[in-house]
């Protein structure tokens, strides 16, 4: 159908981003991914050369848009480790993008980010580019979570049916209707286990109003920020650990080597532990880290430390680049760092889908991680 778009923004405010910009957020997306999220290494290879071909990656602030302005957040479904042994076809986005407007009959004004963590910070912006659409600088995590309903859209009232899922093979899948955001995670992971562990899902779209109200604000210019930061650290022989900790508020837990690893696939998910055994100013102690798809759990001498909201960030030790969970490897040396979450990833609402219960470990109760300098 014709497109009879008429535009809610100013395109004036429109942030481009450059090939430079996208190093940077390959490194920034990667930290606040948690381990999750998807590879942002071949996410950034798939958006480079969508940049390449012509298309623009545009960033629209959320105060710049039109409250009725009709926004569709998206991103990527499955095992991490499944989006790095399969690459993907590239307009997946594109096609759950047109199967929403035709779903709807309604044509979308922007593209939501979904998670900023990871690979997912970049697919919204190939869909979109593909599209002709900005994407909002915000997000629905502030980081990465295995899960659908841990978004703060569904945590504070948006029921994200409608979706519609689509794989590299050219399959649209449509869930009209779930009663709740967790049947709906139930059965989209149904489905992207038949098609192979890995897809595209876009949901139900927003007005731009609620998306401004209930989204983690400004992602992209954080995640910029940071990688920019870590890579200028590099570049100047400063320490990145030290660099991110600075920049987010967050405190280095602990330096060592992996000296066990168990990590496999469970119902769509990449589960597992990993063990630590700690060098320089942590030698002689032992630490793990519990994973669904992210860190989820930091535990020094079997006592737990750190939780899930808050942010579990693996980095090389020596690069200060940042480790998925699928790149772990036997004998890697590793730095910890925590970072404090968002604010609205701790109301008692949000905890009661993104807190340690959530995950299976309902004797662990989230205490929150003061930022450093603060008292906790």
């Amino acid at each position: 159908m014709p497109d009879t778009r008429e535009l809610t923004y100013d395109p004036a405010d429109l942030w481009e981003l450059t090939l430079e910009d996208l190093e940077a957020l390959e490194v920034g997306a990667g930290i606040l991914g948690t381990g999750g999220g998807g590879n942002p290494y071949q996410g950034k290879l798939l958006t480079r050369e969508a940049m390449k071909a012509g298309h623009k990656m545009t960033i629209l602030a959320t105060d710049k848009i039109a409250d009725d302005a009709l926004c569709m957040s998206i991103g990527g479904i499955g095992a991490p480790v499944v989006g790095t042994e399969r690459i993907r076809e590239g307009r997946e986005g594109l096609r759950c993008l047109q199967g929403m407007e035709e779903l709807t009959g309604r044509k979308m004004d922007a593209i939501v980010c979904e998670e900023i963590g990871g690979a997912n910070s970049m697919n919204p912006l190939v869909a979109a580019a593909l599209g002709g659409l900005p994407v909002l600088d915000c997000d629905g995590m502030g980081r990465a979570f295995p899960e659908m309903q841990m978004t703060t859209f569904s945590i504070y009232g948006h029921s994200s049916t409608p979706s519609v899922m689509c794989d590299l093979h050219g399959n649209r899948v449509v869930f009209q209707h779930a009663v709740t955001e967790v049947f709906h995670e139930r059965m989209a992971r149904a489905c992207v286990v038949a098609q192979g562990g890995a897809a595209m899902l876009a949901t139900a779209p927003m007005p731009a109003s609620f998306v401004r109200q209930n989204a983690i604000p400004q992602s992209y210019t954080k995640a910029i920020r940071l990688g920019r930061a870590v890579l200028d650290a590099r570049r100047n022989g400063d320490d990145p650990v030290a660099t991110v900790c600075a920049l987010e508020g967050g405190r280095h837990v602990f330096t060592g080597k992996i000296t066990d690893l168990k990590r496999h696939l469970r119902g769509g998910f990449a589960v597992g532990d990993l063990e630590l055994g700690g060098f320089d100013g942590f030698q002689g102690q032992t630490a793990s880290i519990a994973i669904q798809n992210e860190f989820l759990i930091f535990r020094r001498e079997g006592e737990v430390e750190v939780t899930v909201p808050d942010l579990i960030i693996v980095l090389d030790v020596d690069t200060g680049y940042p480790i998925t969970t699928e790149m772990l490897r036997y004998g890697q040396r590793i730095a910890v760092l925590a970072v404090p979450c968002h604010d609205l990833l701790r109301s008692a609402r949000a905890l009661d889908v993104v807190g340690p219960a959530a995950f299976g470990y309902p004797e662990i109760p989230f205490a929150p991680l003061a930022p450093l300098g603060q008292a906790a």
